[in-house]
């Protein structure tokens, strides 16, 4: 197993939607690869586009710091349905690094997703795992934590990024 390198915001291939995964080996070793840099980067989710490949899978571990791991692998994952109870909470991002935002996400959703044999699963998350869970669906769809603020709190925590890093 190895440690990738987490691609950086503003990488164009944070912005960029990405493609059905398939359930072989490539993707098994992508997955396991995925954990190993998620685990080393003290991450609880991590999206392949994050690793710079644009394939519908992600990994999670919503509870591993508090606890035993409980690694997860999702490919092709969709929500099928949310509560309209909503949670804001900060939210921040391996590819955002120093970053937290408060973002308003569902608290409820259920989630229908295949594992790294194909076999197809529904589940209902709610809490952190909820969260965490569609913060990673948002990778695979182009869409990072800065596309769900306002325009002034954007420009505002943007500055602040961009400063940090020079």
């Amino acid at each position: 197993m190895a440690v990738l390198p987490i691609l950086r915001w503003p990488d164009p291939r944070l912005a960029t939607p990405c493609a059905p995964a398939k359930a072989d080996d490539a993707t098994r070793a992508l997955a396991a690869d995925m954990l190993d840099t998620m685990y080393a980067a003290s991450g609880r989710g991590l999206a392949a586009p994050q690793v710079g490949v644009l394939t519908r899978l992600f990994v999670m571990d919503a509870t591993w710091k508090q606890g035993p791991r409980s690694p997860r692998v999702f490919l092709n994952p969709e929500i099928l349905s949310h509560s309209v109870a909503t949670a804001t909470g900060p939210e921040g991002c391996l590819s955002i690094p120093g970053v937290l935002a408060d973002v308003t996400r569902p608290e409820t959703i259920r989630l229908r997703w295949a594992d790294l044999s194909g076999a197809v699963h529904e589940e209902t998350l709610d809490g952190f795992a909820a969260i965490c869970a569609q913060h990673e669906i948002d990778h695979l769809d182009g869409i990072v934590t800065f596309d769900r603020l306002s325009p002034d709190l954007r420009a505002a925590l943007q500055a602040a990024y961009a400063d940090a890093a020079e």
